[in-house]
């Protein structure tokens, strides 16, 4: 298949490494330093699971070098979505899918305004990834898994292919048949996790060794499966349970991409995470005191150092 990894930061540079690995034609869209390393050096992923060195590997910042590929793996931060989903054109094809594996729950709808309801597929990764240097993604734990799916739920002949190419290339990758549902099991997940180890500033071992702050966590579960509810999502009766055992079984010294975030005084994801739960549960009734409080502490942090 042809592949383009829009935004090849954590997730797509992991997902994409180990897709061109596996023999896939790969082309990664990445901007600066990271660039500049990754055509040089290769990109390099730094995993006690599944390591690997791309190199050479097909990097360019300009989409129209690539032009239309069979799938886009859209992974860049939230508040580019509409930029890059812009830039984004020049990779369409009449089938290509545009996947995002974004943080947020709004995302598909603005890719569908920008590119066409058709050409966007709902996305959920599951994976602990950040870029440690320049050309170097760092993968932490053995969990990587990616779940996609048509936003009507279809089986399509181009998920089938991309559902073969990922478990080809040694990814846990579902097609799920029901991708709104799986959207918001990481919404509500990522939410309190992001929310909790910024606010913190600590690991989720340390959260979970801290019986306040783990019932804060259990809170902010609560909140966001809530407004998930009052949204009329599906959501499964033990999906606080089921997110609980979630959060016990990682790694203890694991930090979301928002803590990285806030320590290099970089730009957070803040507004579409605890800000959306907040924001969704004053339009729906919803009372959200805890994500409320996260938001608010990070607030003077939102738009990163100033230089």
């Amino acid at each position: 298949m042809k592949i383009a990894v829009m935004g090849t930061g954590g997730v797509g540079g992991y997902f994409g490494a180990r897709l061109a690995a596996s023999g896939q034609d790969v082309s990664f869209i990445a901007r600066g330093a990271h660039l500049d390393a990754i055509r040089k050096n290769g990109l390099r992923i730094d995993s006690t699971a599944a390591p690997c060195l791309i190199k050479p590997a097909k990097a360019t910042a300009n989409p129209a070098e690539i032009g239309p590929v069979d799938i886009v793996l859209f992974t860049v931060k939230l508040w580019d979505t509409e930029a890059a989903g812009i830039a984004c054109k020049p990779l369409i094809g009449p089938d290509t899918a545009v996947i995002s594996l974004q943080n947020g729950v709004d995302a598909e709808d603005v890719l569908s305004r920008i590119l066409g309801r058709k050409h966007v597929m709902g996305g959920v990764a599951g994976i602990f990834a950040t870029i440690s240097q320049p050309g170097v993604i760092n993968h932490v734990g053995a969990i990587q898994l990616m779940i996609f799916g048509e936003l009507d739920g279809a089986r399509t002949k181009r998920g089938e292919a991309f559902l073969a190419a990922s478990k080809a290339a040694g990814i846990d990758a579902i097609f799920s048949e029901t991708i709104d549902v799986e959207l918001w099991k990481k919404f509500v997940y990522l939410t309190a996790l992001s929310g909790m180890t910024s606010y913190t500033r600590g690991t989720i071992g340390q959260i979970r060794d801290n019986p306040e702050q783990f019932a804060m966590m259990r809170g902010a579960l609560e909140e966001a499966i809530a407004v998930a509810r009052a949204k009329g999502v599906a959501l499964p009766p033990d999906v606080l349970e089921e997110r609980i055992a979630v959060a016990k079984r990682l790694a203890p010294e694991m930090r979301s991409s928002m803590l990285h975030d806030l320590e290099r005084g970089s730009r957070l994801e803040l507004p579409w995470l605890s800000g959306t739960v907040v924001r969704m549960g004053e339009q729906l009734g919803v009372a959200t005191p805890i994500h409320r409080r996260i938001r608010d502490a990070l607030a003077p942090h939102a738009d990163g150092r100033k230089a």
